[in-house]
């Protein structure tokens, strides 16, 4: 394996089966699960309805690829398009959401013909040559090297940068005249502007609602595209909404939608929303060998339906909410949490060295380890990996959420005691 493939802990633990909100490792150590494998166990481990589609649908074929048709790749498509918001839309399925933002790059510079794009700050869209080159963040992106030129923008970190002092209506205004002076300074026409609802590596940063409606008048004056990577906000995770879009629906939807993770609960599945136009743009023949497999798509339809039938958006805004309110209890009073932020079941708590407002690593490491060793398994992100980041399956239940509350409190004290104990 290369030396670059991060693994989590000083000491990697293997996991080797799961149910509901928890994960054994080989050890047989018991975790209650608060990343759902970087936002991808959706709904549940071993989700009775998936296993079962995906075991009966082994049965029947495993593989065709795109050259032939699929009945649950219409179905699953057609309902996609259905829930996306985009009139008439267009889908492709793809593996993952590293190849989904590259296929919508693809697509919005060839529609637009160029290859300028906008991309967020402290952003992340995937390891591919091209979603490494829209990456605002510089600990994801290995390289300057890229097939599209991209110009960053300010908006996506609320709490820090040079407008974090400002009220939410001034914020946007300041992020809006950036962009302007931004698009009065390129050579020709912008292909698009590429924006995570909320920030995921990014440690699960957002700005204001509506600033991406607020931008979308200004993209739309010059007939500049919107992608919304819904990779990780996609599916009723932020509770408020299906789409992270929705906080910003100004203007109606975007013109491409990326989504991946949690539509698979495990399995390999990614894709683009796009309408008609831009979607058929392409001149060329395209397939997908692995993109729309039956097996993915069977799984992924299950999923779906457990998640819409179960109200699982419902239940992250309501349980979502009140791991919020713990955390920002359990944090009151330490000095090494700087802010608890978020909605739904996606939230991050940024880390500084107790006392100041620097930027602490080391503390997030320690409470990554401390939880860990408290039977908690959380992910971990922002700029130089500052933030927790917190998203357990959708179907998280009261009593797990305050559960994982009190240990996640516990690694904190735990962590800040180190910190502190040692610099005295």
């Amino acid at each position: 394996m290369p030396d670059w493939l991060s693994l989590y802990y000083e000491q990697p633990i293997e996991l080797t089966h799961g149910e509901g909100r928890h994960v054994w490792d080989a050890e047989g150590n018991r975790y209650l699960d608060f990343f759902g494998g970087i936002l991808t166990t959706m709904t549940a481990h071993a989700l009775p309805e998936v296993t079962k589609a995906i075991g009966e649908q082994a049965g029947r074929i495993l593989h065709t690829s795109t050259l032939y048709l699929s009945r649950p790749m219409v179905e699953l498509a057609e309902r996609i398009a259905g829930l996306s918001g985009i009139p008439d839309a267009r889908v492709f399925f793809t593996t993952s959401g590293t190849e989904a933002n590259d296929t919508a790059l693809l697509l919005a510079t060839q529609y637009r013909r160029s290859n300028q794009v906008l991309a967020m700050r402290n952003s992340y869209h995937g390891r591919s040559f091209s979603s490494v080159g829209i990456t605002g963040n510089s600990a994801w992106s290995p390289t300057s090297l890229s097939p599209v030129q991209t110009l960053y923008v300010h908006g996506g970190v609320r709490g820090r940068g040079p407008y974090a002092h400002l009220g939410d209506a001034e914020y946007i205004a300041a992020c809006v005249a950036d962009l302007e002076d931004m698009l009065g300074q390129t050579a020709g026409g912008v292909a698009a502007l590429i924006a995570e609802p909320v920030q995921g590596v990014g440690g699960f940063t957002m700005p204001p609602d509506g600033l991406y409606a607020a931008f979308r008048e200004v993209l739309d004056r010059h007939g500049i595209l919107w992608i919304s990577d819904e990779v990780q906000t996609g599916w009723g995770r932020t509770g408020e909404h299906f789409w992270g879009w929705q906080a910003h629906a100004g203007n109606g939807p975007p013109d491409l939608l990326t989504f991946a993770k949690g539509i698979g609960n495990g399995m390999s599945v990614g894709g683009v929303v796009a309408r008609a136009e831009v979607m058929n743009c392409l001149t060329a023949h395209s397939v997908s060998t692995f993109g729309g497999s039956p097996v993915t798509m069977t799984a992924a339809l299950a999923n779906l339906t457990h998640l819409l039938e179960h109200d699982l958006q419902g239940n992250a805004r309501r349980v979502g909410g009140l791991l919020a309110e713990r955390l920002r209890a359990v944090t009151a009073g330490l000095g090494l949490v700087r802010e608890v932020r978020g909605r739904g079941l996606m939230i991050g708590v940024e880390l500084v060295r107790p006392g100041t407002d620097e930027p602490s690593p080391e503390a997030a490491g320690l409470v990554l380890e401390a939880a860990r060793e408290r039977g908690l398994l959380i992910g971990r992100g922002g700029t130089g990996g500052v933030a927790l980041r917190i998203a357990p399956p959708l179907s998280l239940t009261v009593a797990e959420a305050e559960e994982g509350a009190e240990l996640l409190g516990q690694a904190l004290h735990a962590a800040q005691d180190h910190m502190t104990g040692r610099r005295s």
